[in-house]
């Protein structure tokens, strides 16, 4: 690790520029699959980066250049960011040289360059290739500058002793939270029942069946039901590939190039799946296990008896037993979100428009949000019904406001660099429809259509707006 001092942190930044070169190219495509899904991996690459690089920054002592530099790239790339949405409602593709100068500097990034560097730029001709042409040379000054004011990035960002302090109280707020202890009251129920069972009846090796319940019940927003039933089935699987392997291969260094084609598996089907990543453990552990207790496919019968124990005390115990866990109210976080977008609208163009870096920090927290909010719709998907096909229904309206914020930002944009600005009565009213929104998002179980009556110039920097205002609240449960 001393070799590698920064590395990570360099790779992590690097890869959010990547992110954002992909999210460039696929920006004049209007909104296409394709770059709603640039668009989520630009979010999520973010807050990697600011996750990894402050919390990196947090245990340091005193300051740190090479993390001030890296806070201060992270930072310059978001005018970019902002920039996209603009690019993708103008409908004309950008240059090429745009997403490769940006992947220029992903390299500069990663390897730490900080002398001249070349952006072979076509010559901006519109509101949106100026404000794109700005933001590149912008961050290309930042990536190679050498030094960097750390006052800057500390006003902006909070100095380290505040990270400290408000990481410690982000801890303390997650221990003792109501979704945290009731996490471990399910978890210390099901470990009990488990506990119980395996003192009544003779299992070979309990330990598998706690082993089991805690995989399942790992709080990582996936479906417990979906782990639970994956577990099981890839537990099968493996258990399948495992008896082959014990009753064929002679043990002693027969097992080393097994292990070297098993193995590999794991990161190979990993992310085709919780059921896929279990069936290409379950052979490994039991090779290892064999390895040293010699029992051979003795151990298979003792592994599926405690996998399915562990899968059914979880899917009973964690999961039916508990109602928030298979009844999700998916629209409350939405509304929350709907009245950010709001409040954005509002920061932007009101008439108590806030600075550019509380708007950033707007901008960034709501994005952030959405990405949650996305990632538990995702899960809630995988529920069985009622669940499942609620957020289903509620799906589209979460594409519908990350575009809001997209044609938010373009339009803020478009000002910055020569467009004029909206009225007072325009803004007003698109607030005015986010707002009705988020109260009948929240007071609704399922989706209805909206009536909408947004009227202004077409010439407007908020016409982008006021369609995608009109397209979410159209938006109708289905029957």
């Amino acid at each position: 690790w001393p070799l590698r001092s920064g590395v990570p942190e360099r790779a992590a930044v690097a890869d959010t520029y990547r992110a954002v070169a992909e999210l460039l190219a696929a920006g004049g495509s209007g909104s296409t699959p394709a770059y709603d899904d640039a668009r989520h991996a630009v979010t999520q690459s973010l807050n990697q980066s600011y996750d990894i690089v402050l919390a990196h920054r947090a245990r340091h002592h005193g300051r740190s250049p090479e993390l001030t530099r890296l806070l201060a790239q992270l930072n310059a790339i978001t005018p970019v960011v902002e920039a996209a949405p603009a690019a993708r409602l103008s409908g004309t593709p950008l240059p090429p040289e745009v997403p490769a100068a940006v992947r220029h500097l992903a390299s500069a990034v990663e390897t730490g360059y900080t002398g001249p560097i070349g952006l072979r730029l076509p010559t901006p001709t519109t509101e949106t290739a100026r404000a794109v042409d700005h933001a590149l040379r912008h961050a290309a000054e930042v990536v190679t500058s050498p030094d960097v004011d750390p006052h800057g990035i500390d006003d902006r960002l909070g100095r380290p002793a505040a990270l400290s302090i408000r990481a410690a109280r982000a801890a303390r707020d997650v221990a003792l939270s109501a979704a945290s202890w009731r996490y471990g009251l399910r978890l210390a129920l099901c470990i009990g029942i488990a506990q119980a069972l395996v003192s009544l009846i003779p299992v070979p090796r309990s330990y598998w069946v706690a082993l089991t319940i805690t995989f399942v019940l790992k709080p990582d927003f996936g479906s417990v039901f979906s782990r639970a039933l994956l577990r099981a089935l890839g537990t099968v699987g493996g258990l399948v590939i495992a008896a082959a392997v014990l009753a064929e291969v002679p043990r002693g260094w027969w097992d080393v190039p097994v292990l070297f084609l098993l193995a590999p598996l794991i990161p190979a089907l990993t992310p085709r799946g919780y059921g896929y990543q279990t069936a290409a453990i379950t052979p490994v552990i039991l090779l290892l296990s064999d390895v040293l207790n010699r029992q051979g496919t003795a151990l298979l019968l003792p592994r599926l008896v405690d996998s399915l124990m562990g899968c059914a005390i979880a899917l009973v115990a964690g999961y039916l037993l508990w109602p928030e866990s298979w009844h999700t109210r998916v629209g409350d976080r939405l509304a929350d979100a709907v009245e950010d977008t709001a409040r954005y609208v509002e920061g932007a163009f009101g008439p108590d428009a806030v600075d550019p870096p509380a708007r950033a920090r707007m901008r960034r927290r709501l994005y952030r949000n959405l990405s949650a909010i996305r990632t538990e719709f995702q899960r809630a998907l995988t529920e069985p019904p009622p669940t499942g096909r609620r957020a289903a229904a509620w799906w589209p309206l979460v594409v519908a406001v990350e575009r809001i914020v997209d044609a938010t930002t373009a339009a803020r944009v478009r000002v910055k660099h020569g467009a004029d600005p909206p009225s007072a009565g325009e803004v007003a009213q698109v607030a005015r429809q986010l707002w009705e929104l988020a109260q009948g998002v929240r007071e609704a179980e399922t989706l209805y259509a909206v009536r909408t009556d947004l009227t202004g110039p077409a010439d407007s920097v908020l016409e982008p707006l006021r369609q995608e205002v009109a397209a979410a609240r159209a938006i109708a449960s289905p029957h």
